[in-house]
C-alpha cells in the first residue's frame, strides 16, 4: 500500500456504505475514490466490497479487512500525537470490554457527561461474561473480575469489588428472614446457582468465619450461566443471590431487592484493568481507565 489514504477511503466507504457520501465527507472526487479502492482490492489480492446500485456492502474479506484497517488507522493517529500534549483533545477509536453488570449498572449511566467530554471520541464497548481474547479480538483494555490467571498480560488492580447478600421481598414473605447462617438450613432456604458451565458442580452460599471463608451447599429449583439472568432470577424470587455491591444497589434502592445477612457478605472480588503488552498506552487508553476506576470507586472495600 503507497500510503494510509486508500485505508481512509475504504473505511469510509465501508461505513457509509456509499462511495458518494464518503467522497463528499472526505472532499474529494467520487470517481476517485472508487478508482482508489479498486486498486486497493487489486494490490491486496481480494474482493473488499460488493458495489450494487443502491447501496455498498462489505464481503467476508472485506469485514476482516475493515477491522484491521480501523486498527492500523487508529494506531497512526496514536503515533501522530504521541509526542503532543496531553491537554490536546482526545481522538480515535476505543475498544474495551468488561462484565455486563458492571457497564450496565456504573459505566453506561456515567458515559454521557464524558464523551461530551470527549466528542472526538470513538467507543466500542463490549458488555460480556465471555473472557474476550484481547490480541485476537483487538481490545485495548478490559476490566476483569476475579483472579487473572494468563501471565502474559498485563493487569492493573482497581481493587476489590463490594459483594453482598440479597433477596426479593416476596421470597423472603415466603420463607422468612435469616438472621444467621444456620437459619439459611432450618427456614428452608434456596439459592440461585450461577454456573459459567453446565454440567460442573455449583458453588455454594460463600459466607465469612474467623480463618476466611467457607461455602455451604444450598439447594435450588434454578440455574443460570451468565450474570444478568441471575440477578433476574434473584428479582423474580427463586432464591437467594450473592452479587455485586454496583450492580445490586439500583434494585436495593427501589426495593426490589432486600440486603440480607449485612456482617456474613462473601468475599470482595478483585477488579483489575488488563492490558495485552507493557507498551506506551494511548492518552485515551489512559483517560478511560483513570475514569473508569474513579467512577468504580465507591463500590470498592
Amino acid at each position: 500500500m503507497k500510503n494510509l489514504d486508500a485505508l481512509i477511503i475504504f473505511a469510509r466507504v465501508a461505513e457509509l456504505k456509499s462511495f458518494t457520501q464518503a467522497a463528499e465527507s472526505l472532499g474529494i472526487k467520487k470517481g476517485r475514490a472508487s478508482l482508489v479502492v479498486r486498486e486497493l482490492e487489486h494490490d491486496i489480492g481480494t474482493t473488499l466490497l460488493h458495489r450494487t446500485t443502491r447501496t455498498v456492502q462489505l464481503t467476508e474479506d472485506g469485514r476482516a479487512f475493515y477491522s484491521r484497517a480501523r486498527d492500523l488507522l487508529s494506531e497512526a493517529e496514536e503515533l501522530k500525537s504521541m509526542f503532543a500534549d496531553e491537554g490536546m483533545p482526545l481522538r480515535g477509536r476505543l475498544r474495551v470490554d468488561m462484565p455486563a453488570v458492571l457497564a450496565q449498572s456504573v459505566v453506561i449511566p456515567a458515559l454521557p457527561q464524558w464523551l461530551n467530554a470527549h466528542p472526538e471520541l470513538e467507543l466500542e464497548l463490549s458488555s460480556t461474561d465471555r473472557r474476550v481474547d484481547l490480541v485476537q479480538e483487538g481490545f485495548d483494555c478490559v476490566v476483569r473480575l476475579g483472579p487473572i490467571v494468563d501471565e502474559t498480560l498485563i493487569a492493573r488492580p482497581l481493587g476489590h469489588l463490594r459483594m453482598i447478600n440479597a433477596a426479593s421481598p416476596g421470597y423472603l414473605e415466603r420463607v422468612g428472614m435469616p438472621q444467621t447462617i444456620d437459619d439459611l438450613l432450618h427456614q428452608g432456604h434456596r439459592m440461585v446457582h450461577y454456573m459459567r458451565n453446565f454440567g460442573s458442580k455449583p458453588d455454594g452460599w460463600e459466607y465469612p468465619t474467623g480463618e476466611g471463608y467457607k461455602s455451604l451447599m444450598l439447594p435450588g429449583t434454578v440455574r443460570v450461566n451468565s450474570v444478568p439472568a441471575y440477578h433476574e432470577a434473584g428479582l423474580a424470587g427463586l432464591g437467594l443471590i450473592q452479587g455485586g455491591y454496583s450492580s445490586l444497589l439500583p434494585h436495593i434502592k427501589r426495593g426490589a431487592l432486600i440486603e440480607i445477612l449485612p456482617d456474613l457478605r462473601p468475599a470482595p472480588l478483585a477488579a483489575s484493568f488488563v492490558i495485552a503488552h507493557r507498551r506506551n498506552l494511548s492518552q485515551r487508553v489512559k483517560a478511560f481507565m483513570n475514569w473508569t476506576e474513579e467512577i468504580l470507586r465507591p463500590y470498592f472495600d
